[in-house]
């Protein structure tokens, strides 16, 4: 085989690392060693985009830590979007519960990751959990009702509104909690909602889960890390930080969560040490925030 052959092998198989998204360089020696190739060797590296574009693939960033995270461009076949997820899901005919499905998607991301700083540190590991980010969205969901102070609710919100209006709408009349007959958690409920998305992030290589507290407790990964920066750049998630739900109480990172009501068990998450592309696992929820049919 030729030099050059063996180097587009050696490229395709680096990206096929990268769609296994579970799986660490450091957990893979023939991974990590690729993963130095294409840090230190700039023909390689130029080789592996090339391949991944393609297939519909761009490649978003390349670590040690989180391997090489590649994204669906748009119509890519690698692309993963609300409406796929929501399929999973369960929310299929509903254009509501995909729009809820988006919102949480958006608040995992805003809790885990609330300062530019967090997406800068390439050490830094959020820590979010399921009542932290239903009670998230509720105080969120408090404030925007706030701005609409004598607005009639039971209309649609005006064309020019913020995105997340449509969304905390629903959101608000949406039951936190509930149960089936079985005691399995409600699908329907808000935390029914947010723990597929987690579940779905956890399956994705985003999250890691931690512990069964408050709901049920996840760390953050590298490659979510990477995926959040891209998502960053959008409208919404801006909107989202901007209410000023989310403050920080010192440098290690504390977030507090803020209701009028006695704070849910969990509400306070204790964090440690996307027009973007729709990264293989992640969604492109945005999208429908801004398009779903209330």
């Amino acid at each position: 085989m030729s030099e050059v052959l063996r180097g587009a092998q050696d490229a395709a198989r680096l990206l096929s690392f990268g769609l296994r998204p579970r799986l660490v360089p450091a957990r893979d020696p023939d991974y990590r060693e690729l993963v130095r190739r294409y840090l230190a060797d700039d023909g390689f590296a130029a080789l592996t985009q090339a391949i991944a574009a393609g297939l519909g693939l761009i490649v978003l960033d390349v670590s040690e830590r989180a391997g090489i995270v590649p994204a669906g461009a748009a119509e890519s076949a690698f692309t993963v979007r609300i409406g796929d997820y929501a399929r999973r899901a369960g929310g299929e005919h509903r254009a509501a519960d995909r729009l809820l499905h988006a919102l949480a998607q958006l608040a995992v991301a805003a809790l885990a990751f609330p300062r530019p700083a967090d997406l800068a540190d390439a050490s830094y590991v959020g820590r979010v959990s399921v009542h932290g980010v239903d009670a998230f969205v509720r105080e969120s969901c408090r404030l925007l009702a706030e701005r609409c102070d004598g607005d009639d609710l039971t209309l649609d919100p005006p064309v020019d509104a913020p995105r997340l209006e449509a969304a905390w709408r629903l959101y608000a009349r949406r039951a936190s909690t509930g149960s089936t007959r079985d005691a399995r958690r409600l699908a329907g409920s808000t935390t029914g909602i947010v723990a597929r998305a987690m579940n779905f992030l956890v399956d994705s290589g985003c999250l890691v889960h931690v512990g069964d507290q408050a709901g049920g407790t996840f760390r953050t990964t590298g490659r979510y890390q990477v995926q959040v920066r891209e998502l960053a750049a959008d409208a919404a998630f801006e909107e989202l930080l901007a209410l000023g739900v989310v403050t920080v109480t010192d440098g290690s990172g504390t977030l507090q969560v803020r209701p009028d009501e006695p704070t849910p068990p969990g509400s306070a998450a204790s964090l440690g040490s996307p027009d973007s592309p729709g990264s293989p696992g992640s969604l492109s929820s945005t999208d429908d925030l801004e398009s779903a049919d209330v």
